[in-house]
């Protein structure tokens, strides 16, 4: 089964590295991009399955980002989940969802989320084995 490919977008490379430390168990290929622009260009030349874009970045911001991606035909149905560690303020998760966001997650949440995803992995595999 070929992989799906996910982009991660942060404009701060040491956040990058933790996504992919913490998706690397994933059949995933994650792709990288530093900035809103550069997101467009990949999105562009390349099929996405999902987009983890961070809110807060300079020039071109993950909420403009968003919006730019839902007005181009190809992308406009690529999920887009914000993932951020400064915009929890409700009217920035509020412009999250306008800008086409199925998700806001907060960056200490995507490591919970790994540890209960891996949990219920596992209790399945326990159920189904004896």
């Amino acid at each position: 089964m070929p992989r799906s490919n996910v982009l991660a977008v942060d404009d701060r490379p040491e956040n990058l590295v933790a996504i992919d430390s913490i998706l690397k168990d994933l059949e995933i290929q994650l792709f990288k991009a530093f900035s809103g622009q550069e997101a467009l260009e990949k999105v562009i030349k390349e099929e996405f399955a999902m987009v983890l874009l961070d809110a807060h970045m300079p020039e071109m911001d993950g909420f403009e980002t968003a919006r730019m991606l839902r007005s181009i035909k190809k992308t406009q149905n690529i999920p887009i989940i914000f993932v951020t560690a400064i915009n929890r303020e409700e009217q920035h998760i509020f412009e999250g969802y306008s800008s086409g966001a199925v998700d806001y997650m907060f960056k200490p949440s995507l490591a919970s989320a790994k540890r209960i995803r891996h949990g219920r992995t596992s209790r399945k595999i326990h159920s189904f084995g004896g």
